[in-house]
């Protein structure tokens, strides 16, 4: 799943190419990743599986205001006091290009990328909503797994959304500092690692991040948070700021299905410092790098410096 730098390295390709630009249409052909707003007893309530022509009379026209990232939402301004939210889940991405649109067998559509290189990546080639500009050029959303999501409507009840509302603050903002951390950290009881993937105490940090990020502060990932002293807690707050700074400026990490709007990969994955790297030997001192369960999800860690205390 893109994480935080991941989606920032989106979002300001996208800040670059779209801003400005009007609507001319939209094409989709999974009604099931899209929610529509729509008055439902007189009340907004936002609606799966929409018409295209509904949605199309909605966007035809509406000018691209302003991009931004909330954790792992890209959030899409639009004239009119309209809004997109594309959270890109697993396989997602979004790719700036120009795409044709032919009738394969029956009534199944093949889409094709019209640019060549990068954009002809096979994991690019899974594209399932178009936004047509009025320059000619597309914002194509390639999922393979098609567990996306893309909510259309109204600005105001989209940022009313919980999922948007409750999130915790950005690591990387500048007023997200050590006293923020250390009050939304510090006292909880879960492990340290499912502290930092929980985006409504801080918002973006996956799994990928969050196991670099404890590396680097000699923690390990199923310490108690609760258990951690104020100087433990620093080297993981310094930790965040470092390891995300770095990612974003390596334009993320692609393992398999992540690429920036060019079609292209991020390259965190040659500075990576645990994960994936089970059995490997630790850059720091040596030690043999572990990974375990953790719930649905792995941990990588190195056996040697990320020591478990006790809890007590």
């Amino acid at each position: 799943m893109p994480e935080l730098p991941e989606v920032e390295t989106i979002v300001r390709g996208l800040r670059k190419k779209i801003i400005g630009r009007k609507i001319k249409s939209v094409w989709f052909d999974s009604p099931s990743q899209i929610s529509l707003q729509e008055a439902w007893e007189g009340k907004p309530k936002f609606v799966k599986a929409p018409k295209a022509d509904i949605l199309n009379k909605q966007i035809k026209g509406l000018k691209i205001i302003d991009v931004q990232r909330r954790a792992k939402n890209i959030l899409i301004y639009f004239s009119s006091d309209k809004m997109m939210l594309i959270h890109q889940k697993m396989t997602g991405h979004l790719l700036y290009g120009k795409w044709e649109i032919k009738k394969a067998q029956g009534t199944k559509q093949l889409v094709q990328s019209i640019i060549k290189g990068a954009m002809q990546d096979k994991v690019n080639d899974f594209i399932h909503l178009i936004l047509c500009f009025d320059n000619g050029w597309q914002l194509a959303l390639s999922d393979m797994r098609k567990f996306a999501k893309v909510i259309f409507g109204d600005k105001k009840e989209i940022e009313d959304l919980r999922e948007l509302k409750e999130l915790g603050p950005e690591p990387l903002e500048k007023s997200f500092d050590f006293k923020k951390f250390k009050e939304a950290v510090g006292n909880k009881t879960r492990k340290i690692k499912q502290v930092l993937m929980d985006p409504y105490i801080i918002a973006g940090i996956g799994n990928i991040y969050s196991d670099d990020i404890l590396w680097e502060a000699k923690i390990h990932p199923f310490q108690s948070a609760k258990t951690l002293k104020g100087v433990e807690l620093k080297r993981i707050f310094l930790a965040i700021k470092k390891i995300l700074t770095q990612a974003v400026k390596l334009r993320g990490t692609s393992f398999s299905d992540y690429r920036d709007v060019e079609g292209k990969k991020g390259y965190y994955v040659d500075k990576r410092r645990v994960y994936q790297r089970e059995g490997e030997k630790c850059l720091r001192c040596r030690g043999i790098i572990k990974r375990v369960k953790m719930g649905g999800r792995s941990a990588h860690f190195c056996s040697k410096c990320q020591i478990l205390k006790s809890d007590k």
